[in-house]
């Protein structure tokens, strides 16, 4: 691996994307801040009424998950590494009135940030590949679940990610042998964006994300596979039903997204 701290390239590059997604169809923010609800029917399940629950929301990106929690009437904090996402995100609970707490950090760093516990911890899309240690990751949900309290996950599936950009061959490994290393144009939410990134990942495979979790005392309730993505993020899509996207010549045969919901022993 090269010589490089993957936190500031990845704090760098997610600072560049902020700037391009708060502004482009994909997130809809003009809506969004007009009343639009950012969450998909896979979570919405999962939550289930959320009224004055507390809810931790990690790598929340620039906020529009969590503050949808919150018009729902939960009591909700977001964390995310990017500085200009935070900033974006606080703003936007200042524009809508609301009253989400948003930390700015490596989710590592977290407890030298927050003291105390939720009644759910929640994480979606697109997350956990930026971490390298899943151990730590399912330590911090642990820590800041009460006991009882509920984990709740939707994730692109990791079969997703061996693929090259075209989902023409196996480019990956599904297993976390080492870190990836890209440097990419565009973003998922602007291709044509004039943007340039480099970033560094992990690819989890779905045995090493639970096994992080049960060896942190949280006890699997469900976990569900899905043959589409509620996002139109990659190439090769075709929405075959309202908001439901699949790579077209691979039509349903692979999964594209799972949940995770878990109770903290």
């Amino acid at each position: 691996m090269e010589n490089l701290n993957y936190i500031e390239v990845n704090k760098k590059t997610w600072n560049n994307k902020t700037e391009v997604h708060v502004n482009s169809d994909f997130y809809d923010n003009e809506n969004f801040l007009n009343g639009k609800s950012s969450l998909n029917e896979i979570e919405l399940q999962l939550f289930g009424d959320v009224t004055d629950k507390k809810i931790l929301h990690l790598q929340c990106h620039f906020g529009q998950d969590t503050l949808s929690l919150a018009r729902m009437g939960a009591k909700t904090t977001g964390v995310d590494l990017s500085d200009k996402a935070i900033q974006t995100a606080r703003e936007m609970n200042d524009q809508l009135g609301l009253n989400t707490n948003f930390i700015c950090c490596d989710l590592y760093d977290l407890p030298y940030h927050l003291n105390e516990q939720f009644d759910i911890v929640f994480t979606s899309y697109g997350t956990i590949g930026w971490l390298p240690d899943l151990d730590k990751w399912a330590k911090i949900v642990s820590q800041f679940l009460k006991p009882n309290g509920r984990f709740i996950m939707a994730d692109f599936h990791p079969v997703v990610w061996m693929f090259d950009n075209d989902f023409a061959t196996i480019f990956y490994s599904y297993f976390n042998i080492e870190p990836i290393i890209e440097e990419e144009t565009g973003t998922y939410a602007d291709k044509n964006a004039p943007m340039e990134a480099k970033t560094i990942t992990w690819n989890h495979p779905t045995s090493e994300v639970l096994n992080a979790l049960i060896s942190n005392g949280i006890q699997l309730n469900s976990f569900n596979e899905y043959d589409y993505s509620p996002y139109n993020c990659f190439n090769q899509t075709e929405e075959f039903e309202p908001k439901k996207y699949r790579i077209k010549h691979l039509e349903n045969k692979i999964p594209m997204v799972y949940s995770i919901v878990a109770t903290k022993k």
